[in-house]
């Protein structure tokens, strides 16, 4: 199944277009079924809400990230560094084409941390899923190499998704003689990651980043904001790649 294709299916099951479809329905079913359409309409308002609240949104993250993994980098064993590719920031004026997103940006930051306590060589894998002139590992390779001044081994550039990430990465490493790494990104993207990469055959030391923090608890914690909106598709989109692992295994 192609890129477009997983998104665009996973779209009906994500918010908020899942909610936006219950209470079309809804509203479809008001004169035929009023009860019915009442039930779904209420449902979708409530589900479009707490989705949509930082509290909620957060709570649901943090039980995919579980508890924050500091990485001890003078025992472990791992042999490489390998960073998942999140995203492109495309036509970029500033930099003058296209470059690493800022979710991206933000794996390539730890990963250099990583590498400066460990030497370990860095592979960073990410491929063209919508059809871009640079693959999102040759742009993490420029921005590590120019901007972090950190060398990179090897650019895996053909995977359009984390278990293509997982396969042609281990082909590579195969090569290399190597089987152990420090998997570099999100920390709600961790489990999915980690489960890819073990099934592919590789021992991995999970390296997670950018946790969901909170300053402090306060009364906008509870109001709805299109952020909070956004956490929450991410968890139903792990979750959703996660069962989806499963059933194709």
């Amino acid at each position: 199944m192609s890129w477009f294709t997983t998104n665009f299916v996973s779209a009906f099951l994500l918010p908020p277009l899942n909610l936006l479809l219950l209470a079309a329905l809804g509203l479809w079913l008001w004169k035929k079924r009023p009860l019915i359409a009442r039930v779904l309409l209420a449902t979708s308002f409530v589900l479009l809400w707490l989705l949509s609240t930082p509290y909620f949104a957060e709570a649901l993250l943090h039980s995919l990230e579980g508890e924050p993994q500091v990485i001890d980098t003078k025992y472990s064993q791992a042999d490489a560094i390998v960073v998942l590719g999140g995203g492109t920031y495309f036509h970029a004026p500033e930099y003058g084409g296209d470059t690493v997103s800022m979710e991206t940006l933000e794996r390539l930051r730890y990963a250099s941390k990583l590498y400066r306590e460990t030497g370990k060589p860095i592979l960073v894998t990410g491929g063209k899923p919508l059809g871009n002139n640079l693959s999102e590992a040759a742009q993490m390779k420029q921005v590590l190499e120019q901007e972090f001044h950190v060398p990179v081994r090897w650019a895996e550039s053909g995977s359009d998704d984390t278990q293509e990430n997982a396969r042609l990465s281990r082909q590579i490493l195969d090569k290399a003689g190597i089987g152990h790494i420090y998997l570099v990104t999100h920390a709600w993207h961790i489990s999915r990651s980690v489960q890819a990469f073990q099934k592919a055959g590789l021992q991995v030391v999970a390296a997670p980043t950018a946790y969901t923090t909170r300053y402090r608890t306060d009364l906008l914690a509870f109001i709805p904001n299109a952020k909070a909106l956004l956490d929450s598709r991410r968890y139903f989109h792990e979750l959703i790649g996660m069962l989806w692992y499963r059933v194709k295994s």
